[in-house]
């Protein structure tokens, strides 16, 4: 089943607590996953970052809503109690909690009243089910998904010769090549057979590495053009190649390359407007946010 939102999670979480021992947030979250029948795949899910379990980090937002309700409180670090507010909220047959719910606690409406700005979640924004942090991935996703159509648009309005200038400038900043200048006169300059370039695997160039590289406006390249590809390899001894166009791969092509001995890398278009934000290829930064989080550590010793 897909994970519940923070706010679904709140009662359970409560549940799990109301006993009225002391849990570690770990058993916490342990106890719920148990008690909703999520399986192991459901409690791997990651957020987009691939940073931080989506499982835990709604967990973590529900028990941190239900502490500034004074529903739960915390005797010490990453550990959870149910206070008598939360033992009545259970004993009400409450259905569901939610932000809405736990504004009717004083301490809640405190919380806000003292934190309106930074408080996200309670705002226009975050009547939703997203917690603060999947929604500044969500929209970090969304910026990424509109630039990289806008990358993939402006490089199909550039002349053919700058494509291969972007081949070049994407594989150094990538690592390979060695330096623009020997990277430059590798790529583009070949028209052997279907290989467009040769390129070192690393400064010392232990190893070389083919390219081919096609500018296309739609539709997608077969298995013939890869496979075409792949025997210019042979010509040249080569091991490696790396194909990269701005359209797509049709099926066939990409089944090929998982079949052949030959180690082939196939990058669409998709994948070629990533790899050029991660490796900041014809973008600039605007704006740096950094989330930080609570040194639990820094208090040990207090």
């Amino acid at each position: 089943m897909p994970v519940p939102d923070y706010q679904s999670l709140m009662l359970p979480v409560l549940q799990a607590v109301g006993d009225g021992a002391t849990h570690k947030a770990s058993d916490i979250a342990q106890d719920v996953a148990l008690a909703l029948h999520l399986s192991a795949d459901d409690i791997a899910e990651v957020l987009p970052s691939g940073k931080q379990k989506t499982f835990s980090n709604r967990v973590g937002w529900s028990l941190t809503y239900l502490t500034l309700a004074a529903l739960l409180r915390r005797p010490q670090r990453a550990h959870y109690e149910i206070t008598e507010q939360g033992k009545n909220t259970l004993a009400s047959g409450v259905e569901h909690i939610t932000v809405a719910y736990l504004k009717q606690f004083p301490e809640f409406m405190d919380y806000l009243s003292k934190a309106p700005l930074t408080h996200v979640p309670v705002g226009k924004v975050g009547v939703g089910e997203s917690t603060p942090s999947e929604q500044m991935e969500d929209g970090y996703q969304t910026i990424r998904t509109e630039l990289a159509q806008a990358l993939l648009e402006q490089v199909l309005a550039c002349p053919p010769a700058f494509f291969e200038q972007l081949v070049v400038d994407l594989l150094v900043a990538m690592g390979y090549g060695g330096s623009i200048a020997d990277a430059g006169k590798a790529v583009g300059h070949s028209g052997d057979g279907g290989v467009d370039g040769v390129i070192k695997e690393d400064r010392l160039g232990l190893e070389e590495i083919c390219i081919q590289a096609k500018r296309l406006s739609g539709g997608s390249v077969g298995r013939d053009t890869v496979q075409a590809f792949a025997g210019s390899l042979e010509g040249r001894r080569a091991r490696k190649g790396v194909f990269i166009t701005t359209a797509k791969f049709s099926p066939k092509a990409v089944e090929y390359v998982g079949q052949i001995e030959k180690r082939i890398v196939l990058i669409d278009g998709q994948r070629l407007a990533e790899l050029m934000m991660d490796h900041g290829i014809g973008v600039t930064d605007v704006v740096t946010y950094t989330v930080q989080r609570l040194d639990t550590d820094y208090f040990d010793e207090a």
